[in-house]
């Protein structure tokens, strides 16, 4: 039962525990609510039959306080067992994803946006949240205990409790009927939201190039079309909720009026006592109360199936995996006839089999598209080749926990990722235990100190959100900062010093000339002047080894290669 849960509801097994206990002191709570009715029974039988003496009055008095005070106890059970607890699964539910992400292939996020994911951990978890506080204990809660009182009334005259109890079938069949159109509108609904985020996300990330183009109006006009799209679906989701939960609460209400006719009739036969027909009055009234919130909770708890699905789909994604020894023999790098293709079906990589020797630099160069981006993500394990095998040292890294691969790897992207935080941390990231000494040091190496001395704070100078307050050269000279401070022995750079200036370029290249010393470097260059003093160049084209060698065979025997190196000389003899 437990694990039916976790796989329903998307909890943690905790959180299924804590949904049983939930439900259960719901029940308590609800059946706690009935026992002044059944004190209350016995007071008007005393009175009738000639009133209440002082012992009597005595015990009523006193049960009363004690109706009241396991309410009270109950009442604070409920809430700790729903409330508190949802809150604590809450938490642990957003932090499964992220780590659940943090181990999921990078290709997986090729169909996913952040604007999607952000509304998976933040969105979905609230509504989730929200369900299991307020919807699904008290949904069980209701269920159980009316279950329980209509056993009771049973027991003293069927007919009267069959006059009470008839609509609760048709009417929970109403709402659950309901079930198909109501996930068909709360899809529609998040889908809408999901597109809004996207918009407002996307606005904010190009605001510059809006303005740049005179193009805020119309953007602004079609994002304004998505926030009139969400606002429809959220109406139309409510509607058709409310149609279905309206119908079977209009439903229940027929229950009172059948009790009062049925036992009116029984009454005047003769075959009931007042009594008994006043219990059933009490107890229908209170009877169906719970039951229209619970109508409501049922719908909710309904509508919650399309968010689950979208935290199920990231729960349910493959992780990788593997042994956290290293047993490499040396820090080669050996592709052998290594497909790729992407999820969408598009094959990226086709048989390239090539060796990126330690102590080297190996060079992909080739045209736009033909994967050498997608080399360097395999080599560290970003994503999983469909076909072949990677090593390192000797180490298949298909089976290599991917932590302890990178530990092996200092990366330098293209696109620079910076933290709102000080150029001191910015760098520390790199080795997280490294002294304030080593850091400047390693800064020093990226010439990360011509422009740190400048800020007010040096380097415990804030840069704002991803180093909004720094030139692209500086940041990426920061990225660089922090692959010599981590110092691997293998290093994948990804145009290195693509954001740089001439006078730059040639320090950076001085200072990674120094740090790729007897490391196994795999440069990813689109300038063919980059890759001159390359030990080896691999040509990659339409997603295939077109060419490998040195630099200067290539130029004698290759075909790409030359042709690139040509274009490239033609481009920067053009002037203005």
């Amino acid at each position: 039962m437990i694990r039916k849960l976790e796989r329903r509801f998307a909890l943690s097994r905790q959180g299924a525990v804590d949904l049983i206990k939930g439900c259960l002191a719901c029940v308590a709570q609800d059946i706690s609510f009935m026992l002044p009715v059944g004190l209350l029974y016995y007071f008007v039988i005393d009175t009738m039959n000639g009133g209440v003496d002082v012992n009597r009055a005595v015990f009523y008095a006193v049960g009363a306080l004690v109706c009241l005070a396991l309410i009270f106890i109950v009442t604070r059970f409920q809430y700790n067992a729903t409330y508190l607890a949802t809150y604590v699964e809450s938490g642990v539910r957003r932090i499964s994803l992220a780590e659940q992400l943090r181990k999921i292939p990078l290709s997986f996020f090729g169909k996913k946006d952040l604007a999607d994911l952000t509304n998976s951990i933040m969105g979905d978890c609230a509504t989730l949240e929200n369900a299991f506080s307020h919807f699904v204990p008290a949904l069980a809660g209701s269920l159980i205990s009316t279950t329980l009182i209509g056993i009771g009334l049973y027991t003293y005259d069927w007919r009267m409790a069959l006059a009470a109890t008839w609509v609760l079938p048709i009417a929970f069949a109403i709402t659950l009927f309901s079930a198909r159109i109501q996930e068909y509108f709360n899809r529609k609904s998040v889908a809408a939201n999901v597109a809004l985020e996207k918009g407002v996300q996307e606005c904010i990330e190009s605001l510059q190039d809006l303005k740049a183009n005179n193009a805020e109006e119309r953007y602004l006009e079609g994002l304004g079309q998505k926030i009139d799209d969400a606002e429809r679906r959220h109406i139309v989701t409510e509607l058709g909720t409310a149609l279905f939960v309206v119908s079977s609460t209009l439903i229940l209400k027929f229950g009172i009026a059948t009790v009062a006719l049925t036992g009116s009739t029984l009454l005047i036969r003769g075959e009931i006592d007042i009594p008994l027909f006043f219990l059933f009055l009490l107890v229908a009234s209170r009877l169906y109360a719970p039951l229209e919130g619970a109508l409501q909770n049922l719908a909710a708890v309904i509508s919650t199936k399309t968010n689950i699905n979208r935290m199920n789909e990231i729960l349910d994604s493959p992780v990788q995996t593997g042994s956290d020894m290293l047993t490499n023999q040396g820090y080669d790098i050996v592709f052998d006839h290594v497909g790729f293709a992407y999820n969408t079906g598009e094959t990226v990589l086709r048989d390239v089999s090539f060796t990126a020797k330690q102590g080297e630099v190996t060079a992909l160069v080739g045209p736009s598209g033909g994967g050498k981006t997608t080399v360097s993500r395999l080599a560290a394990r970003f994503w999983d080749c469909n076909k072949g095998t990677i090593t390192v040292g000797g180490m298949d890294i298909a089976k290599l926990e991917p932590e302890a691969l990178l530990s092996l790897y200092s990366i330098v992207f293209q696109d620079v990722t910076l933290f709102n935080n000080t150029i001191m941390e910015n760098i520390r990231i790199g080795k997280k235990d490294a002294t304030d000494e080593e850091v400047i040091a390693a800064a020093k190496l990226a010439n990360c100190e011509e422009f740190a001395r400048k800020l007010p704070n040096g380097y415990h100078s804030m840069i704002g959100e991803n180093g909004c307050e720094l030139s692209g050269g500086e940041r990426q000279r920061i990225s660089i900062a922090r692959a010599f401070l981590k110092n691997a022995p293998i290093i994948l750079l990804d145009e290195a010093t693509a954001s740089l200036d001439v006078e730059n370029e040639t320090l950076i290249q001085a200072a990674l000339s120094r740090l790729m010393k007897d490391k196994t470097v795999l440069v990813i260059a689109h300038r063919m002047r980059t890759v001159s003093g390359a030990d080896k160049v691999v040509v990659l084209s339409d997603g295939a080894v077109a060419e490998q060698g040195k630099p200067a065979e290539l130029m004698n025997t290759g075909s790409i290669y030359p042709h690139m190196v040509k274009l490239q000389k033609m481009s920067q003899d053009w002037g203005i």
